[in-house]
């Protein structure tokens, strides 16, 4: 197998920096099509139902007179850092992802500390998430499963490892069924939420303006996990373009969803109070059949996030170490499986140790990728007040989620 190591070295005339369009293959075979690319995004973003369900409700309740103003304003607000991965990817699209935009920014140095403050938040996030699922998300929705969250607890990351040693043909289809899953689940649930409730006024600054600042700059923070499809561009057909079209369009696709779905609630502000804001209102407005397609949807949605961060790091680290894509899998399914029994000892003191640790290095991992673009950006003859503009703002932003999450951790 051909190694990626080098990601997007240098080009001539240009230090560090890959040709326009430059990609490299880390995967024999097919390459990966737009429809089943589009389908990895949405299920990274959240996933979209988590956001719309669960997430973002929770997050603008204490704003939830102008939902609908905090979740198109935290879209806009997002797009900042969705502008910088993109305009990083005009250049660079190859399987080494966050870690190839550093590395062709500020060398390799700089790239392996991003790639290992990346790794440890996303293996962490592997290794915790699980606990959620079972503890808290699956018997808010069926409380019968009280007595098998073990099973659940030991049974997901096995289900986990397994989908991804089967190879990307079986990954890439279970995350096209999730997509589409999420899709129509996320359309009934607004349409329940539209038809009782005026969204109109939720638009406008009815709420407090320090709540609405703080729950658009968290509901922000929510669509992070979007630069994973990042980590599949030595992978794509037309890397380059079909990145950033996938990118952009699945984020308004899951954006117009979550609005939809969020703004109506200020006619109905107690459901955002609810443990699964989104099951609430399925129960009252569309009966016990959507409610709990709905709950269980949102933990399939999680999983289906965990699923998308095990893909991403396999990649990742192929690119760093030069062993096997198949043999990384491998190696990561050990902790992933090892992590359920373990956590079982005390689920919830287990979730809690590794939540702010994972969440700090995440932030810091892409400030490291804001921080060094407006180098990158003026090497590609860009506008460097653009660039820094740019970079300041999504610096900002990354600055912002190592804030919440030192102050909020659940954020």
């Amino acid at each position: 197998m051909t190694s990626t190591a080098p990601a997007e070295r240098a080009a001539p005339g240009v230090p560090g920096v890959g040709p326009p369009g430059y990609q490299r293959r880390a995967q024999p075979g097919e390459p990966i099509r737009s429809p089943a690319f589009l389908g990895v995004v949405l299920v990274s973003l959240g996933g979209p139902l988590a956001l719309a369900a669960l997430y973002a409700p929770t997050i603008v309740a204490d704003a939830s007179a102008s939902a609908g103003l905090v979740t198109v304003s935290a879209t806009v607000v997002f797009a900042i850092p969705l502008l910088v991965w993109l305009r990083y990817s005009r250049h660079v699209a190859g399987s080494g992802g966050l870690f190839a935009f550093v590395e062709a920014a500020a060398g390799r140095r700089v790239a392996l500390v991003q790639a290992g403050l990346w790794t440890a938040s996303y293996l962490l996030y592997l290794l915790y998430t699980t606990a959620s699922i079972a503890y808290d998300t699956l018997p808010a929705v069926l409380p019968g499963v009280q007595p098998y969250r073990p099973l659940v607890e030991v049974a997901l990351p096995i289900v986990l490892a397994a989908v991804m040693l089967a190879g990307r043909a079986v990954t890439l289809a279970v995350t096209g069924l999730l997509a589409v899953g999420q899709v129509v689940l996320v359309a009934a649930l607004a349409a329940v939420t539209l038809g009782h409730g005026a969204a109109a006024g939720s638009f406008t600054l009815q709420a407090p303006v320090g709540a609405v600042r703080t729950a658009t700059a968290q509901t922000a923070l929510l669509y992070v996990c979007g630069s994973l499809p990042l980590f599949l561009g030595g992978e794509l057909a037309a890397a380059t373009r079909t990145m950033r079209r996938g990118l952009v369009g699945g984020y308004l696709l899951v954006a117009v969803g979550v609005v939809a779905t969020v703004a109506p609630l200020a006619a109905n502000p107690a459901f955002t109070r609810a443990p699964i804001p989104g099951v609430a209102v399925a129960r009252v407005f569309g009966g016990p059949g959507l409610a709990v397609a709905v709950g269980l949807g949102v933990a399939a949605s999680i999983a289906g996030v965990m699923l998308v961060e095990f893909l991403a790091l396999s990649r990742l680290l192929h690119v760093v170490t030069r062993c096997p894509t198949g043999t990384v899998i491998g190696v990561l399914a050990v902790p992933l499986v090892a992590a359920g029994p373990i956590s079982l000892i005390d689920p919830e003191g287990f979730y809690n140790a590794l939540l702010k640790p994972s969440l700090v290095a995440l932030w810091l991992s892409q400030l490291v990728v804001f921080a060094v673009y407006p180098r990158f950006a003026v090497r590609r003859g860009s506008n460097p007040l653009l660039s820094a503009a740019l970079a300041l703002g999504a610096c900002a932003f990354a600055g912002y989620g190592i804030w919440a999450t030192l102050q909020h951790a659940a954020t």
